[in-house]
């Protein structure tokens, strides 16, 4: 008879439970490290059928380290994990990785497709770039901020532009300026910073196949095309190109109870980020591209009936729809079909 592992992953210490049969036969701890929770599991679980754990930080790591290892390993939701445990009277690690042990023993559980090491090392680019670059702009906002309590408006303008007039306002302010200027080193230092992983997604973008063909889109760069081909990875992971805007929490919720049947905003599940992205996308697409298309047509008259906002969000939708079969036929954008989705 097969046993079934759950796993409660924190930083330190692991929960081991094991069932057999209906019934728990071991549970204690480990420390998060694969190969000792491996050789423990093969210790105390031969025949081990699936070790299920959730969605958390340590995921991607776990999960490939014991699949090398050659365990089953089985990476869940942790949203619907939650319903199951928040069934235990008492919330503790140990209970919780018995509950998992029971979610992989009935089988009640969605698997989550766990995403390679090269995907995640371009999402790990694009969100370290992106990070970088909020913190300068909340330099300069605060630069801009501190300068203005002592009547110094900084004009408007970016980059070397800004730094010059915030450079020549404190020339008139010898004790602000003592204060100023270690803010504008550190900011020039993080847009760098930027700069670097900047030319680096530049780089990746330019020998990647798929992220060549999305940027065959206007008003998809280097930025939006590596962020969506390290979210689908492989085009075959969806059954249809329709299902990539519902995973992207771009289509609307339901709610349907007896007579009550309505439907509500987008759900706004999945990757957050991209999905800003792919709706910066089609802002641009329905503002600023001057290459007409079908796409853009439709958008356009979406707008006169629902508004901008609504127009956007049904744009960036459908862009993920034509993105993904764009990945799966190997074609480039056209124009003239733009809108079929």
């Amino acid at each position: 008879m097969c046993e079934y592992i759950g796993l409660d992953v924190s930083l330190k210490e692991t929960a081991v439970s094991v069932r057999k049969g209906g019934k728990r036969i071991w549970r204690g701890k480990c420390p998060s490290d694969p190969k000792l929770l491996a050789e423990l599991i093969r210790k105390r679980a031969p025949e081990a059928r699936s070790v299920v754990f959730e969605t958390g930080p340590l995921s991607v790591w776990f999960y490939h380290a014991l699949v090398a290892e050659g365990l089953p390993a089985i990476c869940i939701d942790a949203r619907h994990a939650k319903t199951a445990l928040d069934m235990a009277p008492n919330k503790t690690d140990a209970n919780d990785a018995d509950g998992l042990a029971h979610l992989a023993e009935v089988g009640f559980y969605r698997e989550v497709r766990v995403k390679h090491y090269d995907s995640m090392l371009a999402r790990t680019l694009v969100a370290a770039r992106t990070r970088l670059i909020r913190v300068a702009t909340e330099l300069s906002n605060q630069i801009r901020g501190l300068m203005k309590t002592f009547g110094l408006i900084v004009p408007k303008g970016a980059g070397r532009v800004f730094e010059a007039n915030a450079r020549n306002l404190l020339g008139s302010n010898a004790g602000l300026e003592r204060i100023i200027l270690p803010l504008l080193d550190a900011w020039r230092g993080i847009r760098g910073r930027a700069a670097e992983l900047d030319r680096q997604l530049v780089a990746m973008a330019r020998h990647s196949d798929a992220c060549r063909i999305l940027m065959s889109i206007p008003g998809i760069g280097a930025v939006t095309s590596s962020s969506f081909a390290a979210a689908i990875e492989d085009p075959a992971n969806f059954r249809t190109s329709r299902s990539v805007g519902a995973w992207l929490g771009l289509t609307t919720r339901r709610y349907q109870s007896g007579e009550v049947d309505y439907d509500g905003h987008i759900s706004r599940r999945g990757d957050s980020h991209l999905r800003g992205l792919l709706y910066e996308a089609a802002t641009v697409i329905l503002t600023r591209a001057q290459a007409d298309s079908s796409l853009r047509t439709w958008g356009l008259k979406l707008k006169e009936k629902v508004g901008f906002k609504r127009a956007a969000v049904a744009v960036a939708r459908k862009l993920s729809v034509i993105m993904h079969k764009m990945l799966t036929t190997g074609e480039i954008f056209n124009r003239s079909a733009g809108a079929i989705a």
